[in-house]
């Protein structure tokens, strides 16, 4: 993030969001590389 100092960190909600929005790509990525091995498996 581009804030410097620690007291202009954003809210809550923000940062919930933002640890949900990475553990989706995390696992979308996990989901689709293992979806690439299966369908080339076959």
């Amino acid at each position: 993030m581009l804030w410097s100092d620690p007291e202009n960190e954003p809210p809550k909600d923000m940062r919930e969001m933002q640890v949900m929005l990475q553990r989706a790509g995390v696992l979308i990525g996990l989901a689709l590389t293992v979806w690439m091995v299966v369908a080339g498996a076959r």
